[in-house]
Order: C-alpha cells, then sequence, then structure tokens
C-alpha cells in the first residue's frame, strides 16, 4: 500500500478542516444560532484530542503528525496575526473620543463590571487544583480570566452586526464605539500580565522603537498608493509582531498595535469588509482547528463543564449589569441597555485568541482554557437569537445613536 506523504496527509488535514464544519452548517441550517465562525470553532473542539482524538486516536495520530501541525501552526499564527491586525484598523478612536463622557462610561462599566465577576469565579476556581498554569502568578490568572469574561470579540460583533442590518446604523456604530474602546482596554490588560520583569529592558525598548516606527510608518504611508499601502502594511504587521515576541510581549499585542497606530480610511472600507471575509474564510478555519486542538479535559469533564457555566454566567451577568448600570446612568431609552449588553457579551475568536496566550505562556492550564473556549462559543451562540426578536419588535432601535 502506497504510503501517503507528508504533503498528502497535510492535504488530508486541510480537507477535514474545511469540509466537516462546512457541511455541518449548511446541512443542519445552523445559521441563525451558531453562524459558520461558530460551527468551526466548535469543529476545531471535536477534532482535537478530547473528543474523536480520544475515540480515534490512531487517526488522531495519524493526520496530526507533529510535521502536519508544524504547517498548520504556521498558517494559524499568520491568520490570526492578519485578523488582530484589522481589529485593530478598525478601531475608531475618534469618534469615541468626540463622545467620550457617554462612551467612558458606558465602555468603563461593560468592562470593569463583568472583570470583577470573572475575577471573583477565578478566586473561586482557585481554591482547587487544575485550573493554574506551571507558570501563572496568581493575579494573573485572576486577572487574565476576569479579563476573559470581560472581552467583547470586535471583528465578530461587526460580523454580527452586518447579518444583523445595523453595522452601518446609528445603532450600530454606537455600539461599535463602546467596543472600540474596550478593545484598546483589553490589549493593555494583556500586556500587563505578560510583563516580563527580566526583558523589562527589552519590553521598554520595544515601546520606544514602536513610536519612533508609528511615526515613520504613518508619513510613509500618507504618500503611498492603496494598494501599495496594503503591501507595507503586511510587512509593518510581520515587523511588530516578531519585534513584540521578540520583546516578551507575544506577537499578537504587536499585531493589534501594527493596526491601532494606522488609519483604517487609508485601506478603503469596501476592501478591508472584503479581506476581513476572506482571512475567515481562506485561513481562519485552520486556526480554530489548532484553537480545537489545544482542549484537554484532564481534571475531568463534569468539572471543566461546570467552570464553562460559571464563567459564562459571571461573564453575560457581568456585562448586562454593567450595561444596565450604564443605561441607568446615562437615562437612556427603554430597550437600549438590553439589546447593547446583548451585543457586547459575544466573546468568539478575540477571547480565544487572548486565552490562547495565556496558555501559550502557561498562564492557565488546558484545562482552564478549554473550560474559556466553552464560554465563549456558548456566549457567541445566544447572541443573534436573543438580539434579533429585539430589533424585530422596536424598528426604532435602529437609528437611535446616543
Amino acid at each position: 500500500m502506497h504510503a501517503m506523504s507528508p504533503t498528502e496527509i497535510f492535504l488530508l488535514a486541510i480537507l477535514i478542516i474545511f469540509t466537516l464544519p462546512w457541511l455541518i452548517w449548511r446541512v443542519g441550517r445552523t445559521d441563525y444560532w451558531a453562524p459558520l465562525v461558530v460551527v468551526q470553532i466548535i469543529g476545531g473542539i471535536l477534532l482535537g484530542p478530547g473528543v474523536v482524538g480520544a475515540i480515534f486516536p490512531d487517526y488522531y495520530a495519524f493526520v496530526f503528525a507533529p510535521a502536519t501541525m508544524g504547517a498548520l501552526n504556521g498558517i494559524a499564527w499568520w491568520s490570526v496575526m492578519l485578523f488582530v491586525w484589522v481589529a485593530g484598523l478598525e478601531l475608531d478612536i475618534g469618534e469615541a473620543w468626540r463622545r467620550r463622557g457617554e462612551t467612558g462610561i458606558t465602555a468603563g462599566l461593560a468592562l470593569g463590571v463583568p472583570l470583577l465577576a470573572g475575577s471573583a469565579a477565578a478566586l473561586l476556581m482557585l481554591r482547587y487544583p487544575g485550573w493554574r498554569g506551571p507558570l501563572g502568578a496568581e493575579w494573573q490568572v485572576v486577572l487574565g480570566i476576569g479579563m476573559a469574561c470581560a472581552v467583547t470579540a470586535l471583528p465578530i460583533l461587526v460580523l454580527f452586526m452586518e447579518k444583523l442590518d445595523i453595522l452601518r446604523a446609528p445603532f450600530g456604530q454606537r455600539v461599535l464605539r463602546y467596543a472600540s474602546l474596550d478593545d484598546i482596554a483589553i490589549w493593555g490588560v494583556l500586556a500587563l500580565i505578560l510583563l516580563d520583569w527580566e526583558r523589562v529592558g527589552r519590553q521598554v525598548g520595544f515601546l520606544i522603537g514602536f513610536a519612533v516606527a508609528t511615526w515613520a510608518i504613518r508619513r510613509l504611508l500618507r504618500a503611498l498608493g492603496e494598494n501599495d499601502r496594503w503591501y507595507v502594511g503586511l510587512i509593518w504587521l510581520a515587523l511588530c509582531g516578531f519585534a513584540a515576541d521578540w520583546a516578551g510581549l507575544h506577537f499578537m499585542v504587536g499585531a493589534f498595535l501594527a493596526g491601532a497606530v494606522l488609519d483604517a480610511h487609508w485601506f478603503g472600507e469596501a476592501r478591508m469588509d472584503r479581506f476581513r471575509q476572506t482571512i475567515l474564510l481562506a485561513v481562519m478555519p485552520v486556526y480554530f482547528l489548532s484553537t480545537g486542538l489545544k482542549t484537554q479535559w484532564g481534571v475531568g469533564g463534569a468539572s471543566v463543564f461546570a467552570v464553562a457555566a460559571l464563567l459564562l454566567a459571571a461573564s453575560v451577568g457581568g456585562k448586562l449589569a454593567g450595561i444596565h448600570l450604564a443605561g441607568r446612568i446615562l437615562k437612556w431609552p427603554k430597550g437600549d441597555a438590553r439589546a447593547i449588553g446583548w451585543l457586547l457579551q459575544t466573546k468568539a475568536l478575540i477571547m480565544i485568541i487572548f486565552a490562547n496566550i495565556l496558555l501559550d505562556k502557561q498562564i492557565i492550564t488546558h484545562e482552564t482554557f478549554t473550560a474559556l473556549l466553552l464560554m465563549a462559543v456558548a456566549s457567541t451562540m445566544m447572541t443573534i437569537p436573543v438580539v434579533a426578536p429585539m430589533l424585530k419588535r422596536d424598528a426604532s432601535l435602529r437609528r437611535r445613536g446616543s
């Protein structure tokens, strides 16, 4: 019998990664409660060692051999860097600043309340073994899990609001302002968690060099045409990712900063939308698979699901409570707080990226990562089924921009 070459095994893995989730999504017609991106994440979990790998260990060892995983991981790293770069580009700091009073109160409560709730859940988790990583200090684990509960997945929020036909409406732009400000805080907290005092000189050097390079890249991009801006932007992305990782801040922090300091209008709104869709279509499924391969149930499946439920309650409950408090302070019309709260509790992707970094740095364990992943999937699946009926009942909601 012909032995399959490494290339053939790699392409077999790609075939499985792209085919299985699409068939489930299309045949099962899951789009309303589980869009394709959610099905792809679930597919990664099912294909990982905790489910299919445990049932069919020979299949798992053959298809996802070290050589195959090396190639897949390379694609996954670059795809998620592109995705985070676009998330940074899409931040509208100018509009948030113009409405800084309302935006600051709302974003602060939307982040702070679930952060406190998630941190309390983390303290409860740490009373039992198996949840803290070997290199994680207690404060890093508590702050990391708390922030994971507070995260809003800005790129997925954009996709969901496109689906709900509110992205360009005043209400959608209002929600984006709140999410954008929180997105900055998320990456700032991550940089704090990853601060390495043994490499603090490198990290200070990175920040100084980044400030100088930002001034230079902005001047260069203003002088270039749009096509050249895209190409040079990708060079800038690779450079920032490399420099941040060298400094000990993780390449994802560099990827976000690389986008956040550039102006989205330099790249064209329509082209940016197409680029984001292409990343999601062509390469992000590989990242979802590599994420699923990290799921484990070593402390017991029941415990992982129980912790996931605890984190889900802290995440969704904290987000809704924070937004309702903001609505009372700012005297919003009836219904605004509930719709905004459910949109902002969308977790998938950015939280998964955040949790992946904590796992890579051994701050949390595989079991904690699995619980966070389950929480992210559950919270994301609830968004459209809850928000769509609200928009249908109150047509004026789309027009309320402040």
